[in-house]
């Protein structure tokens, strides 16, 4: 019997789609779009469409495991969920008793942005256990940290507004691989006649379709974004009256823009005068004008310093105000929901220990007090995906650290668990979903059985808390308590939905003053002290550029998203032999031909895999995806392994973009 059934895609993109799942005799057939979400509106990307691969993969883990072999060998034997819970927390109870609960570290992340998974269930236990606080800031700590501190929790403008705009700037982002529903409606703009910028390295097939593309040195954004608010100011075109009003540090800024002529920001940057005057030109004169700032800024030491000088711009401009007019970043706290509630840091006895997730290989491999003796692993693949690989690796297979992996299939990261616990995937459990690139909130059921012995990370973190003794009912509340925290809240937000609705209706709209439709100091306004666009908060220090670290290696290495991966998830199946993108510049200086296998390296490590010479990025400039398995290179290293845990300039983020290395051809 045939049967379709709505569902939720929570994993980290910032569209959420709608779904319609098609079941046959109890397994999935097809996974489509569902017009539930009048944003995804029945379309879905290729990645998800091919999930069902993932949930019957060959690598798909059905039962508990305990390992039998050397770490890293992949060599575990089946046992009970009895005997998987037990020897964790005996394993907990003893590290606890030499070392104290800091000496334990949840590492999670983007697997599954659903709130009962991520920052739910997980957060409660390991707050009530006391372990160590993993700092996530892999992606988003700097973006966060600025555009927090700047605006509070006003949100961006939606990616359906971008419609009404004359000038849209597409600012380190590629929505043709990441957010395919706001690539629909750039285009829609696009034929109405608006203007379209793209600043990237890369020539993306969004920035080749665009008006004008500006091709920045990675790092020197900041510049690019200075020179721009300068110009503004030096010729008369900053809208000072909104300054006088709206804002507080303008003249910071202006002080700060002083050293940046055009001039040298295109020394700096590596990009011609005109197109730095033409970008000004065409965003001064437009109205309404938005920036969209993507992640891919933030990726370097002056990450942080970039953000707040594209998210000033809107301000000094005076592009507020208007539909369609301002800035998009995340808009994920435009959603009410009750995030300490859910979380319960109140559980916690001791202020926790934090650790960066950016250092992990560090902390693993260097003398801490107490130590990491124990890692618990889940929602993430930090051999993939964290900086330093190697060194990582190498923490990893020390004969005293404990390691616990729930994970759907064998990743990279699993290889090396003492005990590997069977997660299920999106389509096998409940899940509230707020987005971060829409104003909707969805709430999804399973559309079928768990797999196997399967179990969720809200029955995992139950069912340890009552192995530890944990017999509070607030630890462990289930889908249905973790709901009700999560909705106290201001509910008018939510035009006044609560679980019933939620669970009837599955998506509800987020709201503003005066209605739906959000308008950037229109119907909401910054959530700071006084209301104003901070644009030079004390926390975040003086706005500068800071030159290269290290230009010992001669080429910035990026390691973007692409349209296959959701950072490593479907790696496994999607990216099996991934190419280094290199400039033909840089190849014939090099001798290397299209197709010829090349040796990524630097003082980290190395990474084998074919060349593809191409006219899309600029000279200095090489790119290999991110979301790499071992599996998909010549000689199971990837990006990450080239990636030093450098941090950035404002909120301890990854410098992923800084990477510095050579190319050559392989032996």
């Amino acid at each position: 019997m045939t049967t379709t059934l709505a569902s939720v895609c929570p994993l980290d993109c910032p569209d959420t789609c709608s779904l319609e799942v098609t079941i046959d005799g109890g397994r999935v057939t097809r996974v489509d779009g569902s017009q539930r979400n009048p944003y995804t509106d029945g379309y879905i990307c290729a990645k998800v469409r091919r999930f069902p691969e993932r949930v019957y993969s060959p690598l798909r883990l059905l039962y508990p495991q305990k390992r039998v072999g050397p770490k890293g060998e992949g060599r575990f034997e089946r046992i009970g969920w009895d005997e998987a819970v037990e020897t964790i927390a005996a394993g907990f109870k003893r590290i606890i008793a030499e070392h104290g609960p800091a000496a334990i570290l949840p590492h999670h992340y983007g697997g599954s942005n659903g709130l009962f998974s991520e920052e739910g269930a997980d957060s409660r236990f390991f707050n009530r256990l006391g372990a160590s606080e993993l700092l996530k800031t892999i992606c988003a700590a700097p973006t966060g940290a600025a555009s927090r501190a700047m605006y509070g929790t006003m949100s961006g403008v939606p990616p359906e507004d971008y419609e009404l705009a004359a000038c849209i700037i597409l600012w380190g982002v590629n929505p043709a691989a990441t957010s395919i529903h706001m690539n629909r409606c750039i285009q829609r703009a696009r034929e109405r006649g608006a203007f379209i910028a793209v600043v990237d390295p890369r020539r993306t097939k969004v920035a080749a379709a665009a008006s004008l593309h500006l091709q920045p040195l990675p790092g020197t954004d900041v510049v690019l974004a200075l020179a721009i608010a300068g110009e503004l100011f030096r010729s008369g075109r900053a809208d000072r009256d909104f300054l006088e009003a709206h804002t507080d540090g303008a003249a910071e800024v202006e002080a700060a823009t002083a050293e940046y002529t055009i001039p040298k920001a295109a020394q700096i940057c590596g990009l011609p005068e005109e197109q730095i005057r033409h970008l000004i030109d065409e965003y001064a004169s437009a109205s309404p004008a938005v920036i969209r700032c993507g992640w891919g800024v933030e990726r370097n030491r002056n990450g942080g310093n970039a953000v707040r000088a594209i998210l000033s711009l809107p301000a000094v401009a005076g592009k507020f105000g208007v539909r369609g007019g301002g800035f998009t970043m995340s808009l994920s706290r435009a959603c009410p929901l009750n995030t300490v509630a859910l979380a319960r840091p109140d559980l916690r006895r001791d202020p926790p220990r934090q650790i960066n997730m950016t250092r992990l290989a560090r902390v693993l491999t260097e003398p801490q007090t107490p130590p990491i003796a124990a890692l618990f692993v889940y929602n993430s693949n930090p051999v993939a995906m964290n900086p330093d690989q190697n060194r990582l690796i190498r923490g990893l297979r020390r004969d005293d650290l404990f390691t616990v992996v729930h994970e759907q299939v064998m990743t990279d990261t699993a290889l090396f668990a003492d005990i590997l616990l069977p997660a299920t995937t999106f389509l096998e459990q409940r899940e509230l979903k707020k987005s971060y690139g829409t104003h909707y909130l969805q709430y999804s059921e399973p559309v079928i059985d768990p797999l196997g012995e399967a179990i969720s990370n809200v029955e995992v973190f139950a069912r340890l808390a009552r192995a530890m003794g944990f017999d509070e009912p607030d630890v462990a509340p289930g889908e249905d308590g973790l709901m009700a925290a999560a909705l106290d809240c201001d509910r008018e937000r939510l035009g006044g939905a609560g679980a019933e609705e939620l669970r009837r209706d599955r998506i509800v709209r987020i709201r503003f003053r005066d209605g739906e439709d959000l308008v950037q100091f229109g119907t909401d306004f910054p959530t700071t002290p006084g209301g104003k666009a901070l644009l030079a908060p004390p926390q975040l220090g003086t706005m500068a550029y800071r030159p290269p670290r290290d230009t010992s290696y001669p080429l910035i290495l990026l390691s973007p998203a692409t349209g296959r991966t959701i950072n490593s998830t479907l790696g496994e199946f999607n990216l099996l032999a991934p190419k280094l993108s290199i400039g033909r510049t840089d190849a014939a200086a090099r001798a290397i031909a299209d197709g010829d296998v090349v040796r990524i390296y630097n003082d980290l490590g190395e990474v084998h895999v074919h060349a593809k010479v191409s006219d899309a990025i600029r000279a200095g400039v090489v790119s290999l995806p991110k979301g790499m398995w071992l599996e998909s290179s010549l000689n199971r290293s990837t990006v990450t392994a080239l990636v030093p845990d450098d941090l950035t300039d404002i909120g301890d983020g990854a410098c992923f973009n800084d990477a510095r290395v050579e190319v050559a051809r392989a032996g």
